[in-house]
Order: C-alpha cells, then sequence, then structure tokens
C-alpha cells in the first residue's frame, strides 16, 4: 500500500520555473512538494557559462541551479529527485500525482516539465549516445567524438569539449549553413581540430558488441556515404515539450506546448504551468522564473479562495 500524502500543490519539474515556483509557495506558506525525474536544475545543468542571468557577468549552469536549490531547501520543501510519476489526474477539485512510492493529493499543481533533446534518428542503438557535453563529455578526453548539430548549443558545447581535452571533433549539419553566432564558429572552426560538414546527416552508427566504433554520415545533396570512426556521439538538434503525462487533459499548442492564460492558468481549474514548457516566444531562464512566481501566486490565490 503506498503511502498517501495530502499536499497544497504539487509542482511537476525542477528546472528553473520549477524551483522558483517551490519559493514563492513556501513563503505563501503553502504544503508544496516538487516532483523531478532526474536532477533538479533541468537543461540550465547543461549550459557552460550563463551570461545573461542578472547579478552575474557569467557562472556555470550548474552553479547556478545548485545557488537556486540550496534556496528551495532553505525554505523546507519537499523535493523529489530521480522520482518516477507513474500517473496524474487533474481533474476534479483534487489533483492525484502517484509516483512509485507515494500517492500526493494536491488542491493545485504547476506543470513545469519544461523540454526533452530530440533524439538521434539511426536504426542502431548506442549507448555512446548523449545530449550533455559537460554531464558526459569527460570521458571522451583524448578520443574523437560527433557532434550533430549546427545551432549555438552544438558549438558552445563543442568549444567546451575541446577544453577538457578531446582530441578532434566531426560535426555535422542537416541545413546547407550552420546557424549558431558568428563569433562562435570562428572561434571553433579556427580551432584546427574541427571538421565541420553542411548538408550533412547521421545514416546509421557502427557498433561492435556495446562498444561504439563508428558513425555512417550522408551528404543529403549527392548522397554519398562515408565512415568516420568515433568514439561517443553527442547530439543537439533542439528540444521537444516534455507532455507526456498530461497532453490529453491540458490544451496544447499545436507544438505540443501549454496554453496558459497571463496567470499561467491552463484550461483545467487548479492546473498552472511555467516555464520552456508554455506555448511562448522567448523561452530563457529568467522568463521561466517569471513563469514560476506567477504561477505560484496564481495558484495561492486558486487555493485561497
Amino acid at each position: 500500500m503506498k503511502e498517501q500524502k495530502n499536499v497544497d500543490v504539487v509542482i511537476l519539474g525542477g528546472g528553473p520555473a520549477g524551483m522558483t515556483a517551490a519559493i514563492y509557495a513556501a513563503r505563501a506558506n503553502l504544503s508544496a512538494v516538487l516532483l523531478e525525474e532526474s536532477v533538479t536544475g533541468g537543461l540550465v545543468n547543461s549550459t557552460y557559462t550563463v551570461e545573461n542571468f542578472p547579478s552575474y557577468t557569467t557562472i556555470h549552469g550548474m552553479e547556478l541551479m545548485q545557488k537556486m536549490r540550496e534556496h528551495v531547501d532553505s525554505l523546507d520543501v519537499e523535493v523529489e529527485e530521480v522520482c518516477d510519476i507513474e500517473s496524474v489526474s487533474l481533474e476534479g477539485d483534487v489533483k492525484v500525482v502517484e509516483t512509485d512510492e507515494v500517492v500526493y493529493n494536491a488542491k493545485a499543481v504547476i506543470l513545469s516539465t519544461g523540454r526533452k533533446p530530440i533524439p538521434l534518428d539511426v536504426p542502431t542503438e548506442c549507448d555512446q549516445v548523449h545530449h550533455c557535453a559537460i554531464c558526459d563529455g569527460g570521458p571522451y578526453k583524448g578520443k574523437r567524438v560527433l557532434v550533430v548539430g549546427g545551432g549555438n548549443s552544438a558549438f558552445d558545447e563543442s568549444l567546451y569539449m575541446l577544453g577538457i581535452g578531446i582530441e578532434h571533433i566531426t560535426l555535422v549539419e542537416k541545413m546547407d549553413r550552420f546557424f549558431a553566432a558568428q563569433s562562435t564558429q570562428d572561434s571553433l572552426l579556427g580551432t584546427g581540430k574541427v571538421d565541420a560538414r553542411k548538408s550533412t546527416i547521421v545514416h546509421d552508427l557502427v557498433v561492435e558488441g556495446d562498444t561504439l566504433k563508428a558513425a555512417v554520415l550522408e551528404n543529403v545533396e549527392t548522397g554519398e556515404r562515408e565512415t568516420v570512426a568515433v568514439d561517443g556521439v553527442f547530439v543537439f538538434l533542439g528540444q521537444l515539450p516534455n507532455n507526456e503525462l498530461f497532453k490529453d487533459v491540458v490544451t496544447l499548442s499545436k507544438g505540443g506546448y501549454v496554453v496558459a492564460d497571463q496567470h499561467m492558468a491552463t484550461n483545467v481549474p487548479g492546473v498552472f504551468s511555467a516555464g520552456d514548457i508554455n506555448d511562448k516566444h522567448y523561452r530563457q531562464i529568467t522568463t521561466a522564473m517569471a513563469d514560476g512566481t506567477i504561477a505560484a501566486l496564481a495558484a495561492e490565490r486558486y487555493i485561497r479562495s
């Protein structure tokens, strides 16, 4: 029999939006629990340097998120990391969120589940495919890696990997141009350690046993294929909304993002949303925090009424 817990608000997701919501909920004397399927911090953890956060000229993303987590902990908010959420029932006055260990009964729910990386679409599965250089780049020091993507993330993460001693990078972009800032392109391509290819996709991976040996690259214009030796693959193709838990209940945009009003309220009474999961133009750490603030204050007003 699972433990039953009654709380004022359950916050799904522990990125900047979710942790900000937790801080404001706690300060409003609401009993709150924050559930995170991985570790708190979200995608910001994988950001090497944050240079647009007021009060810090530059700070490592993981360090910034650790400071935010310390603030949450100082308010005695219950936080469950690596949490397996089995089901969510949002309709009705009592919202029910069931994990593998606990059933939470709440008066309100804040959705801050964010986004997840777009996976590499190849037929061969491989354990050496990653989406975070800061998290997983260390073991590839002195080795060769493939980077998939031509945007700012791909170029920034590649610079980071060269900085920690990765020997060589092959970078591929499907389109006929790269999309990263020109200054970043110049910095990376000027190292002499990068083979950057446009109009190129990953056709498949060559795996022997459990070990990646190479990647089969294909030029989308000519159809020509080439096998390139690599020890690891890092994929930066963008993100998709993490909406599986509530996509059949909450109104979503065509792109799968939550449609919320100016108070972060969804179409379901007592359900609010915040951060990158919302349908909006700008997705920054500061905008996520603003959403989390509003969602928590709106949830408090809903509960008090």
